[in-house]
């Protein structure tokens, strides 16, 4: 991301008055078991998804508000992004998808017994979203549900 300073006015005033949702409420649980015996589930906003599954929608005011499931066991070949946005540059996900799915480094917590195991789906978003409100409401509630039947006792976010 660059430095404001270096944008031309139109995009640095895009980027100031870029709409941003706040809460007074955070949504935080202590973890109350050790994390050698928890689950841990990943959740990015890096627009991944299996190479069979629908991408993610340019053209979808706004940004798409909906998620693709990521299964844990899933081959890294099979994984592909379709994340878009003019400021987002993909060439460190497409060498190295542990850039913004660190999947490997997750698989080798487990392996070394720092984590207790991986649930068994991750699960992926559009970022760039210029209205949150779908995801605030629903299909982020809908994914936190889904990873608490899961067993997932921690989420591991990627933000990109």
């Amino acid at each position: 991301m660059p430095r404001l300073s270096v944008l031309s006015e139109v995009q640095r005033r895009m980027l100031e008055f870029f709409p941003c949702m706040e809460s007074d409420h955070v949504p935080w649980a202590p973890l109350d078991k050790p994390l050698s015996e928890s689950t841990v589930a990943i959740v990015t906003t890096a627009g991944l998804h299996l190479r069979d599954d629908k991408p993610f929608n340019r053209d979808h005011p706004g940004g798409e508000s909906t998620y693709r499931i990521l299964p844990a066991d899933a081959d890294q070949a099979d994984i592909v992004q379709s994340h878009f946005s003019i400021g987002f540059d993909r060439t460190a996900i497409y060498r190295d998808i542990n850039i913004t799915y660190p999947i490997d480094r997750m698989r080798e917590l487990v392996d070394n017994g720092v984590i207790g195991s991986m649930a068994p789906n991750n699960y992926s978003f559009m970022g760039a979203l210029r209205d949150c409100t779908v995801v605030a409401e629903q299909t982020g509630p809908e994914v936190a549900q889904r990873l608490k039947d899961e067993g997932a006792d921690l989420v591991f976010l990627t933000p990109t």
